[in-house]
C-alpha cells in the first residue's frame, strides 16, 4: 500500500478541495471521534475481504457495501468486518458500539475496517460514512462512535403545488440515506388520493409508483409514511372510520409500513379533537398494533402552530389527555413558519403530554413562489435534542435544490451541538455540484431570502455585500466598481450554471432564477456606468453617453418584467421571478434614481427617476392578511395566495389601496368555500365615498366569487371587502385578482 505523507499545508488543502476527503467530509459529523491521527494519507486499495453474516451480505447491507470503491474479493489482505451489537463477527468491539439506537462503530486503519452497529440501521449508517471516507481515493486513519440527536428525522412532502416526480422522490430517498435521515412523509397537498379522494384506492399505475418508492425507502434505511388528510369533509361515522382503515390496508399491501393522519388546514366538522383522537386511537388499536411491524401513527392537528392555538377550547389539551400515547404529534412552533426553540417545545410538550413532533415550514417556497430559497438552515436550538420525538422539513416542490437545505437538516437532527450552518452550508453547495460549486455559490448568495411574505419569515441575504453597497450609495468610487465587479460575477456564476451538465435536474429547476440573474447583474452594470457619467455637465457624443445608458437600463428593467410574466418559463401557480431582492437590487434601484436625478439637475432634462414601482399596498385587520404581497403586471393585480385556513373575524376588513384612481375593468378572488359571497361586502372608494358593489357565485359548486355588472367602468383609489356575517368566517385565500384599464 503506497503511504503518503503529507505537510499541514497539504492536510489544510486536501481538507479545503472541491468534494472534501476524509472525516471533514462528513454529512453528518461525527458525534465522537476515538481517535484519528490526522498525519498520514493511503491509497484506498482496489480490493478488499468483507466479514459479515449471510443475513446481511445477501440483503440492503450487502448492496450497501457494494458502492464503497474498493471492490468485494475473497482472500485480501485489507477486510472490511461488519456487524451488529451481539454478532460474533464484532464481539471484541461491543465496549466501543454506542448504546443509542441507529449508533455504530467505525474504524479505519493500515489492517482493515470495522463497522459495528448499535443495530442493522446503525450499521448501514457506518457503512455510509465509511464510503465517503474513502471516495477520494485516499482514506486517513480515524475511529468514531456516532449516533443521532433525534429518533426520527427527515422531510415531509406537504407542500401546496405541483408533487414531486417520481424520479425525483427516488432520488431524495437514495440523498436520506446516504445523509443519515430516516423520514419520508408522503403527503403532498395535490395528491387527490390523499386528500379530496382519501376513500379512493390509488389507480393501479400511481399504487406501482408507491410500491417503488417504498422498497427503494428500504435499501435507504428510511421509513416511508403514508399519509392520509380526511379532514375536509369526513363523518364522524362508522362508514368513514371504516373507509379510513381499508385505504390504510391497501397501502399496507403495497408495502407501507409507517402511516400519519393529517386534520391541518381544514375547518368545521373536521376539526374537533376530541373526534381526531377517538378516530386515531381506533386506527392505533385495530391497525397499528395488530400489524406488529408498523411504526408509530403520525397526526398533524388541526392547530399546529402556537398562533392558532385556542386555550380556552381546549383542542391541544384535549388531544394531550386522550390520544393513546403511542401516537406522534406534529408542530410547526409559534406559527405557520417559525424556527424551534425550547421555550416553543417546552409549551407544546405541557399540553399534548408528550414529546412534539416539528414540522418545519422551511424551506418549503409555496407562499413566496417568485423566490428560490438556496440557503442555509440556521435558527433553531441546540438545546431541543431531549424535548423533540421528531424532526422534519417542508422541501420546495424543487427537489435537487431543496438538497441544499436538507443537507443541514441531517446535520442538525443527528449532532445539534456541533452544527455550524455556515460551514454545512458551503458543504452542502460542493456536495450537489462540486463541478461548479464556487458558482452555485455565488448564485445562491442572491437567493436566500423570502421577501416581504404573509407569514413575515426572514432570511439573512447580501449581508457581505451590505458594507460596499452602503458606501457605493454614499457616492464612494470604489466602492461603485467593487458592486459592479459583484455584477460581474454573478453574471459569470449564471452563465457557467446554465452550461453545467453534471446535475440537470438542478439547472432545469434554477434555470428561471438563473436568466433572471443574468438580467440584474446586467441591469447593475449599466446602472454603475450611469452613476459614472451622470454628473459630467457636458454633452457627450459617443454612443456611451448618459442618455442611452438611460434607455438600455429602462430595457433591461422591461426584459426582467416580462421575464417574471413568461408563462411558458414559470410553473404552476408561481408569481414571478426574483433574486438579490434584500440587498442587491434595492441597491441597483437607488444609484438608478440617484444617476437620473444627477443627470436631470444638471442637464435640465425630466427623465423619469422612479426605478421599480408598486403603487398598491395592502392593510388588513384581518391578521394572516395584513402582510401579503401585492404584484402588478400589466393591467392585472394580484394579491399573493395565503395557504392556510383564515379565520377572518367578524367586521374584519381586507383593504388593497392605490395612490392614484384606477378604472376597474374586472375582478374575482376565490376563498376556497361554496356560497360564502354573502358573508362578505365589496365596497371601492370613489371621490372619497364608499360604494358597494355586489358579490356573487355563477354556480353552487364554485367557490370563486365575481362581482356584479356595475364594477366595470368604476373608478377608485381603494377596494374594502368586509366580514358582514356576524360571525367568524373560515376560509382560504386561494386567490385575488382586479384588472384595471
Amino acid at each position: 500500500m503506497n503511504k503518503k505523507i503529507f505537510t499541514l499545508g497539504i492536510l489544510l488543502i486536501a481538507a479545503l478541495c472541491t468534494v472534501q476527503a476524509g472525516y471533514w467530509s462528513q454529512n453528518p459529523r461525527y458525534k465522537k471521534i476515538l481517535w484519528a491521527p490526522a498525519e498520514v494519507w493511503y491509497d484506498v486499495p482496489a480490493q478488499w475481504s468483507v466479514v459479515a453474516a449471510d443475513k446481511y451480505m445477501n440483503g440492503y447491507i450487502g448492496e450497501a457495501i457494494k458502492q464503497a470503491k474498493p471492490q468485494i474479493a475473497e482472500g485480501q489482505k485489507y477486510t472490511v468486518t461488519l456487524g451488529v451489537k451481539g454478532d460474533k463477527e464484532v464481539k471484541k468491539y461491543k465496549k466501543f458500539i454506542p448504546k443509542q439506537a441507529e449508533g455504530y462503530y467505525l474504524k479505519v486503519s493500515q489492517e482493515g475496517v470495522v463497522v459495528a452497529g448499535s443495530d442493522e440501521r446503525g450499521l448501514f449508517y457506518g457503512i455510509q460514512s465509511l464510503i465517503r471516507e474513502m471516495e477520494n481515493g485516499i482514506y486517513e486513519e480515524v475511529a468514531v462512535a456516532d449516533w443521532p440527536d433525534v429518533p426520527f428525522r427527515g422531510t415531509v412532502e406537504g407542500f401546496y403545488g405541483t408533487p414531486w416526480s417520481h424520479e425525483a422522490r427516488l432520488s431524495q430517498l437514495d440523498f436520506y440515506g446516504k445523509n443519515k435521515m430516516n423520514v419520508y412523509i408522503y403527503g403532498p397537498k395535490d395528491d387527490p388520493w390523499h386528500r379530496d379522494k382519501w376513500r379512493v384506492p390509488y389507480p393501479e399505475a400511481e399504487a406501482n409508483r408507491i410500491a417503488e418508492l417504498v422498497e427503494v425507502a428500504k435499501k435507504n434505511y428510511v421509513n416511508f409514511y403514508w399519509a392520509i388528510h380526511p379532514g375536509v369533509d369526513i363523518k364522524w361515522n362508522n362508514e368513514d372510520r371504516d373507509a379510513l382503515v381499508a385505504k390504510l390496508e391497501k397501502m399496507y399491501d403495497l408495502g407501507v409500513r409507517a402511516f400519519a393522519v393529517f386534520f391541518d388546514d381544514i375547518w368545521g366538522e373536521g376539526t374537533k379533537a376530541d373526534k381526531q383522537a377517538e378516530l386515531l386511537n381506533y386506527v392505533d388499536n385495530n391497525f397499528i398494533q395488530k400489524k406488529k411491524d408498523v411504526a408509530p401513527l403520525i397526526m398533524c392537528p388541526t392547530e399546529y402552530n402556537r398562533g392558532w392555538a385556542n386555550e380556552e377550547k381546549g383542542y391541544l389539551r384535549t388531544l394531550g389527555s386522550t390520544l393513546n400515547k403511542g401516537i406522534e404529534v406534529m408542530w410547526t412552533g409559534n406559527s405557520v413558519v417559525a424556527c424551534i426553540d425550547k421555550a416553543t417545545m417546552e409549551w407544546i410538550n405541557e399540553r399534548i403530554q408528550r414529546k412534539g413532533y416539528i414540522w418545519l415550514n422551511f424551506p418549503v417556497n409555496d407562499f413566496v413562489r417568485d423566490h428560490m430559497l438556496m440557503g442555509p438552515l440556521y435558527g433553531n436550538g441546540k438545546d431541543i435534542a431531549p424535548l423533540v420525538s421528531g424532526f422534519v422539513s417542508n422541501p420546495m416542490e424543487y427537489a435537487e435544490t431543496s438538497k441544499i437545505s436538507l443537507y443541514g437538516i441531517a446535520d442538525y437532527c443527528w449532532n445539534m451541538d456541533a452544527y455550524e450552518f455556515e460551514a454545512n452550508w458551503h458543504k452542502s453547495l460542493r456536495r450537489i455540484l462540486p463541478s461548479n460549486y464556487k458558482a452555485l455559490e455565488i448564485f445562491a448568495l442572491y437567493n436566500k431570502d423570502l421577501g416581504p411574505n404573509g407569514h413575515g419569515f426572514r432570511r439573512e441575504e447580501g449581508e457581505e455585500l451590505q458594507p460596499t453597497a452602503k458606501a457605493a450609495i454614499e457616492g464612494d468610487a470604489a466602492a461603485l466598481e467593487a458592486l459592479n465587479q459583484k455584477c460581474n460575477e454573478l453574471k459569470l456564476a449564471c452563465d457557467l450554471l446554465l452550461v453545467d451538465d453534471t446535475n440537470p435536474q438542478l439547472i432545469h429547476e434554477l434555470r428561471p432564477w438563473l436568466l433572471q440573474g443574468k438580467l440584474l447583474a446586467d441591469y447593475g452594470n449599466i446602472v454603475c456606468q450611469m452613476k459614472k457619467v451622470a454628473e459630467k455637465k457636458t454633452k457627450e457624443y459617443t454612443f456611451l453617453n448618459f442618455e442611452n445608458l438611460y434607455a438600455q437600463a429602462r430595457s433591461i428593467q422591461k426584459q426582467m418584467y416580462d421575464n417574471e410574466n413568461n408563462k411558458a418559463m414559470l410553473h404552476p401557480y408561481q408569481t414571478g421571478i426574483k433574486l438579490g431582492t434584500k440587498v442587491l437590487l434595492p441597491t441597483i434601484q437607488t444609484l438608478f434614481t440617484q444617476a437620473t436625478e444627477s443627470y436631470n439637475k444638471l442637464n435640465g432634462k425630466a427623465l423619469e427617476t422612479a426605478a421599480d414601482y408598486n403603487p398598491f399596498k395592502v392593510k388588513s385587520t384581518v391578521k394572516q392578511l395584513a402582510l401579503l404581497p401585492v404584484s402588478v403586471r400589466g393591467s392585472d393585480i394580484t394579491v399573493a395566495s395565503a395557504l392556510e385556513v383564515i379565520n377572518w373575524q367578524a367586521g374584519g376588513e381586507f383593504v388593497v389601496e392605490s395612490d392614484r384612481p384606477i378604472t376597474f375593468q374586472g375582478m374575482d378572488f376565490n376563498f376556497g368555500v361554496n356560497g360564502v359571497a354573502k358573508n362578505f361586502k365589496l365596497e371601492l372608494l370613489v371621490d372619497g365615498n364608499w360604494r358597494e358593489v355586489s358579490l356573487l357565485h355563477y354556480a353552487d359548486n364554485d367557490p370563486v366569487i365575481h362581482t356584479g355588472n356595475e364594477l366595470g367602468g368604476m373608478t377608485a383609489s381603494a377596494l374594502r371587502i368586509t366580514n358582514i356575517s356576524g360571525t367568524e368566517q373560515q376560509v382560504y385565500f386561494k386567490n385575488f385578482k382586479f384588472i384595471k384599464r
